[in-house]
C-alpha cells in the first residue's frame, strides 16, 4: 500500500473581475436598445462578481473602469491597460473577467498585454449555461450558441492557426488550419441547428396534444435571481433546484397546478433572463422561448427588493421584444417577489404603487419564500386563464352528469338552475380548446 493521495479537488482560479462602466448613451448607441441607467454605479459590478462566483472562482480584486470612448484595439485606453495589468500581478491572478463584450482582436490584445487568460462576459455567461444544461436540448443549445461564438474567435486569434496544412501528395499549401477549423465549426453549427430544427418540431408536437386537453399554460418569466424557481415551488409544492445563484437553473421546467377553482393549469419555468444577454444565446433558446410565447398567461416574476429592478425589468422586455417581437402583452401580468426582504414602510409604498397602476393587469405583491401573497396570486391566476374565452347557454339531460362535471372542472360556470323535467342549464365560459373537448365528449369522440 502507499501512502501517497492523490487530491481531485478542481484546480482554485483566482480572478479579477473588471467593469467597463460605459456611458449609458455610448451603450444605447451601439446596442440599439433604450438603456435605463442604474441607480447605483456599483450594480453592474456585482452582478458580474455573482457571475463569476458562479463558476467558483476565486474574487481577488474588482474594478470598474470609466470609458468615455471606446479603443477599438483593447476597449480600454492605455493606462487602464496598465493598471489592470498591475492589479492582475498584486492579486496575482491568472485570469481577468471583464464585464462586457471584447471583439476577438481585442481580446487577444488584451491576453498579451495582460499577460493572463482574458474572458468577457458572453464566454462568461456561455460557461455558466454549459454547466448548468441537463437536458439533451439544453445541452444542443448551449453548444450552438458556444460554437457561433467560438466562429467569431478564430479570426487571427492564435497565431499556429496560421500555419499551412499540405494536402495532396505534392505537399502543395493547402488550406491553413484556421479554415479547415472554420469549416469544421461551420458544420457542427449546421448539424446543430438541424438538431434543433427537430427539437422545434417536437415541441410543436407535444404543444398540440397538450391543446387537445384544455389545460391553461401558465410561464414564468423574468430576471435572473428574481426568484422564478422558488415560486414554482411555492405554487407547484414542487422541488425544483432553487438557489440564490445566478443562473441556478437553466432548463425549461413543466408541472401540474391547481388553481382554487378547482381547474388545473400547467406552470412553466423558463431560464431568467440578464442585462446585455449575448446574441448567441438568443438565438439558441428561441425554441424553448417558444413555450412563452404559447402560453394562456405569462407571470414577468420581479425582484423588487433589488434597487435596480426597474433596469431589470427594462432587460426583460428588451429580450422579450427581440425573440417574441408579436407576443399579446395583454396575457402578461407583473409579480412582485421578494416583499419579505423590504421594511414595512416600502412594502405599504408598493401595494399603493400596484393599486394605482395603469396596467390593465394589476401588479401582485409576493413573497416565494414566506409564502405571503401566494394564495391571492392563485385567485388572480384562475380568473385570468378563465377570462379567454366565450360565454354560452348549455342544456344538459338528467344523465349527463359528466359532461356537468367536465364544465365546472375545465370552463367557468356563470349560472346554474334545473327545470322541472331535470335538465340542466348552465351559463358557462370556455376557452376554444375546452370547447373542442366538450364537442368530442358530446359526440362520443376521444
Amino acid at each position: 500500500m502507499t501512502d501517497r493521495f492523490h487530491d481531485n479537488a478542481p484546480e482554485i482560479v483566482r480572478a479579477v473581475v473588471v467593469d467597463p462602466d460605459i456611458d449609458v448613451h455610448v451603450s444605447a448607441r451601439h446596442s440599439g436598445d433604450t438603456a435605463i441607467a442604474r441607480k447605483y454605479d456599483n450594480s453592474r459590478l456585482e452582478e458580474a462578481v455573482g457571475l463569476a462566483m458562479a463558476l467558483d472562482l476565486e474574487i481577488t480584486r474588482t474594478l470598474s473602469v470609466r470609458v468615455r470612448k471606446l479603443n477599438p484595439a483593447t476597449l480600454f485606453g492605455e493606462g487602464k491597460v496598465n493598471e489592470i495589468k498591475a492589479l492582475c500581478e498584486e492579486a496575482e491572478a491568472s485570469l481577468c473577467v471583464v464585464n462586457g463584450s471584447l471583439s476577438p482582436i481585442q481580446q487577444r490584445n488584451l491576453e498579451k498585454a495582460l499577460d493572463v487568460k482574458v474572458v468577457d462576459r458572453t464566454g462568461l455567461i456561455l460557461e455558466i449555461f454549459g454547466r448548468r444544461a441537463r437536458t439533451g436540448e439544453g445541452k444542443l443549445q448551449v453548444e450552438l450558441a458556444r460554437l457561433e461564438y467560438e466562429r467569431s474567435r478564430l479570426v487571427r486569434t492564435w497565431t499556429h492557426l496560421e500555419r499551412q496544412r499540405a494536402t495532396g501528395t505534392t505537399g502543395g499549401p493547402g488550406e491553413t488550419q484556421i479554415e479547415l477549423d472554420r469549416r469544421m465549426i461551420a458544420d457542427k453549427i449546421k448539424q446543430l441547428k438541424s438538431e434543433l430544427e427537430e427539437v422545434r418540431r417536437t415541441r410543436g408536437l407535444h404543444r398540440n396534444q397538450r391543446k387537445k386537453v384544455p389545460y391553461p399554460i401558465v410561464a414564468l418569466v423574468g430576471y435572473t435571481n428574481a426568484g422564478k424557481s422558488t415560486l414554482f415551488n411555492n405554487l407547484t409544492k414542487s422541488e425544483v433546484f432553487a438557489k440564490d445563484l445566478l443562473f441556478a437553473t437553466l432548463d425549461t421546467t413543466l408541472r401540474s397546478l391547481k388553481l382554487p377553482n378547482g381547474r388545473s393549469a400547467i406552470l412553466s419555468d423558463t431560464v431568467g433572463f440578464i442585462s446585455d444577454l449575448p446574441h448567441e444565446l438568443v438565438a439558441a433558446f428561441r425554441a424553448t422561448l417558444e413555450e412563452v410565447e404559447q402560453a394562456d398567461l405569462i407571470l414577468h416574476v420581479r425582484d423588487v427588493s433589488n434597487p435596480e429592478t426597474e433596469a431589470q425589468k427594462s432587460d426583460v422586455e428588451q429580450v422579450m421584444a427581440h425573440i417574441l417581437p408579436d407576443l399579446d402583452r395583454s396575457r402578461m401580468v407583473e409579480v412582485w417577489n421578494k416583499i419579505d426582504l423590504l421594511d414595512d414602510e416600502s412594502k405599504d409604498i408598493l401595494y399603493s404603487r400596484a393599486i394605482t397602476d395603469r396596467a390593465g393587469n394589476k401588479p401582485l405583491l409576493v413573497s416565494a419564500i414566506t409564502g405571503e401573497g401566494v394564495s391571492n396570486l392563485l385567485q388572480q391566476i384562475a380568473l385570468l386563464v378563465d377570462a379567454a374565452g366565450e360565454e354560452m347557454d348549455i342544456t344538459l339531460e338528467p344523465h349527463q352528469g359528466d359532461v356537468v362535471a367536465f364544465l365546472y372542472q375545465h370552463g367557468r360556470v356563470l349560472g346554474r338552475h334545473e327545470d322541472e323535467d331535470g335538465r340542466t342549464h348552465l351559463r358557462v365560459k370556455l376557452s376554444d380548446q375546452a370547447y373542442g373537448r366538450y364537442e368530442r365528449m358530446l359526440t362520443g369522440k376521444s
